[in-house]
């Protein structure tokens, strides 16, 4: 019985079909597979350049901050007049642009309110003033608020990007050394952050103005005291998610320090969402020196930033309500253009945002 399965096992295979090269194609399954081959050769970075430009709303952020900063160093010396300069027989006169008068706007009128109702004044042609323009008015102390806006712009850009530089490296050093070595020493250092983020700003500034003169290095000292906290939690957070990970102990048994750990291998990989903090703070950076200047804790005269360029303004409102509508204006545009250019790195920096 086993003598005969075998001889028709050995027939079975005798007559077995032989595959030649002609039975075997490839197949082109890449409709399958859906390999986007230009994404797979592009660097991390140009994919955020990519992805951050798609959106529409984080370019034109984006073009508003260079155009207000460009403006911010040659706006005030488009004209004759100094941020300081004053001529009060020329004082509260409305705007008036050479090109755009003839058109019926910003020709110097200025509706006035009195007893009997209102009536349009123009301070140029009452004075005989045919050559003098202020493209923005001029202010109770006939100072030009065109230069001021644009000099006082370049004072709250400068301390809200100072400050917001400083706050990064300390919160961002603070969180990760924190959030690294754990225990005992992130406990300690989160009792100090708590006790500091506890500490009210107005009554930091408060202080510190009883100490230092009242100025640009008094307020970048005082945000600096007050606004790396959140930065701090933020590098925290992601240090205790990567600490773990591989990379960091493979790093570690070959011998590397803590700190080489923590600033070269760590630091690289958080980077994104530090950036996106950092554009985040600065708009509140300029809301806070606004604040400052507007309560009169800030820029001293005769130096301005928007925030005393808003103050100045606000007590002539009811009767020139032009003193104040140019440093608002370009306060709003800062805060929102920063606010859209870093949502719109948060969604470029984030890989999982790729797939919604």
């Amino acid at each position: 019985m086993k003598i005969g399965k075998s001889a028709a096992a050995a027939a079975a295979v005798q007559n077995a079909y032989v595959p030649v090269d002609a039975d075997f194609r490839l197949k082109d399954n890449a409709g399958e597979i859906a390999i986007d081959t230009n994404f797979s050769a592009q660097s991390f970075w140009k994919d955020v350049f990519i992805r951050y430009f798609r959106k529409i709303s984080a370019v034109i952020g984006l073009v508003l901050i260079i155009l207000i900063s460009a403006m911010a160093v040659v706006g005030p010396g488009m004209n004759t007049y100094t941020y300081s300069e004053q001529n009060l027989s020329q004082k509260n006169f409305a705007p008036r642009v050479k090109s755009l008068e003839k058109l019926g706007i910003f020709n110097g009128n200025e509706s006035m309110k009195t007893t009997t109702g209102s009536k349009i004044v123009n301070q140029y042609e009452a004075k005989g003033l045919d050559d003098v323009y202020y493209w923005f008015g001029s202010d109770n102390f006939g100072r030009d608020i065109w230069t001021r806006t644009w000099s006082g712009a370049r004072v709250s850009l400068i301390i809200a990007v100072a400050a917001a530089v400083i706050d990064m490296v300390i919160g961002m050093s603070y969180g990760l050394i924190s959030g690294y070595f754990g225990g005992k020493v992130d406990m300690i250092m989160q009792r100090i952050l708590e006790i500091a983020n506890g500490i009210p700003r107005l009554v930091i500034v408060t202080l510190l103005l009883l100490v230092l003169q009242p100025g640009m290095v008094t307020i970048i000292f005082a945000l600096m005291l007050t606004e790396w906290v959140g930065m701090s939690r933020i590098a925290r957070a992601e240090m205790l998610k990567l600490k773990e990970q591989e990379f960091v102990l493979a790093s570690r048994t070959l011998g590397a320090s803590s700190f080489f750990i923590i600033f070269r291998e760590i630091l690289p990989n958080i980077i994104g969402p530090i950036i996106t903090q950092v554009m985040f703070s600065i708009p509140t950076a300029i809301f806070t020196e606004a604040f400052l200047s507007f309560v009169g804790l800030g820029i001293p005269v005769p130096q301005c930033s928007l925030g005393s360029l808003i103050s100045e303004g606000f007590n002539s409102f009811t009767t020139h309500p032009y003193q104040i509508i140019p440093p608002i204006v370009v306060m709003a545009l800062l805060m929102l253009s920063f606010n859209l250019v870093a949502d719109g790195l948060r969604e470029a920096l984030d890989p999982k945002m790729k797939e919604m």
